[in-house]
């Protein structure tokens, strides 16, 4: 689910800024074209946040979502308005679809990058993908 829906985002969101580039996008359809992407973009998060939490021990797994979440609300809400804020004074439409492109192949690098060292975590329990540490311990003391 995680390549699919970042690799489908990166697709929507280059196909969306060059039409932006074009001038061929309304208010209207512009806000059509974000919804549908914000929608699948939604999805990509979900899962790329609950498969975060599986690949740690139960014990340090909700400090791990929380590193994961900080950073992503850093780079996403700080981070991101800035730099687009930033191309979008320049005026150019030129340098707002540079930005769509940027974006889009970061969510291809992460599609790939989860394609190629992802945890299979589907229809598996949690103690499957990564044991307790707690496991470890009692493995010691048998």
């Amino acid at each position: 689910m995680i390549v699919a829906t970042y690799a489908l985002t990166g697709v929507l969101l280059a196909i969306s800024g060059w039409l932006f580039e074009q001038g061929v996008l309304t208010a209207v359809t512009q806000t059509i074209a974000w919804t549908v992407i914000f929608f699948v973009a939604s999805c990509a998060a979900s899962s790329a946040y609950l498969t975060a939490s599986e690949v740690f021990p139960l014990e340090i797994r909700a400090m791990a979502i929380s590193v994961f979440y900080s950073i992503g609300t850093l780079v996403g809400g700080v981070g991101a308005p800035m730099f687009f804020g930033g191309l979008i004074g320049s005026g150019f439409r030129k340098d707002v679809f540079e930005g769509y492109l940027f974006a889009a192949a970061l969510l291809m690098i992460g599609a790939a990058v989860a394609a190629f060292f992802g945890v299979d975590a589907e229809r598996k329990s949690l103690e499957e993908i990564s044991a307790p540490l707690s496991a470890v311990y009692d493995d010691e003391l048998s």
